[in-house]
C-alpha cells in the first residue's frame, strides 16, 4: 500500500471548498423547505431522502475524491459553513429570520387553520395527534398552536 495516496491531492484545494459550498447551499435550500414540514419527527421516507440525496451527490461533490486529505478538506467544509451558519443566527437576530422560518400559526382562538396545515402537508389527524400529546382533546380549547422552526407544535390553551 502506498501512503501518498492518502495525501496527494488530485483537484486543487479551491475546488474541494467550492463543490462542498455548493453542495451545502443545495442541501441547505432543500432541507428547510422540504423536511420541516414534518411535525416534529423523523420519517422512514425523511431517512430515505437523506441517503438517496448523499448517494447521488458524491460523485459531483467529491469528483472522485481519492485522497483522504481531500475527503477532509471537503468534510471540514461542510461544517464550516453549519456552524457559521449557526453563528451567525445566534449573534445576528435578523440572519435568524432569513436563515430560520418564523413559527407558523396551526390554530387560532379554537379554529384551525387548514390553509397553513395544507401548506405544510399536515392532515387534521395529525394535528390533532399533537394536541393530544399537549393534553388537549378539543381544539376549541386552543388559544392558539403553533409549528415551531423545528418541527415540534407549541399550544397555548384558553384561560379557564
Amino acid at each position: 500500500m502506498s501512503w501518498d495516496l492518502f495525501w496527494e491531492l488530485n483537484q486543487p484545494l479551491w475546488e474541494t471548498v467550492l463543490r462542498g459550498s455548493f453542495i451545502f447551499w443545495f442541501l441547505f435550500l432543500i432541507f428547510r423547505l422540504i423536511l420541516r414540514r414534518d411535525t416534529g419527527s423523523v420519517s422512514i421516507s425523511d431517512v430515505l431522502l437523506v441517503v438517496i440525496i448523499s448517494e447521488a451527490i458524491q460523485q459531483p461533490m467529491a469528483g472522485d475524491v481519492k485522497s483522504l486529505l481531500e475527503g477532509c478538506v471537503l468534510v471540514s467544509t461542510l461544517v464550516f459553513w453549519n456552524v457559521l451558519l449557526d453563528w451567525l443566527s445566534f449573534r445576528f437576530p435578523r440572519m435568524q429570520r432569513i436563515l430560520q422560518p418564523p413559527p407558523l400559526p396551526l390554530v387560532r382562538n379554537g379554529h384551525i387553520l387548514y390553509r397553513a396545515l395544507r401548506r405544510e402537508f399536515i392532515t387534521r389527524e395529525e394535528l390533532m395527534s399533537k394536541l393530544r400529546e399537549q393534553g388537549v382533546d378539543d381544539v376549541a380549547q386552543v388559544k392558539s398552536a403553533f409549528m415551531e422552526p423545528n418541527g415540534m407544535v407549541t399550544v397555548i390553551r384558553k384561560e379557564g
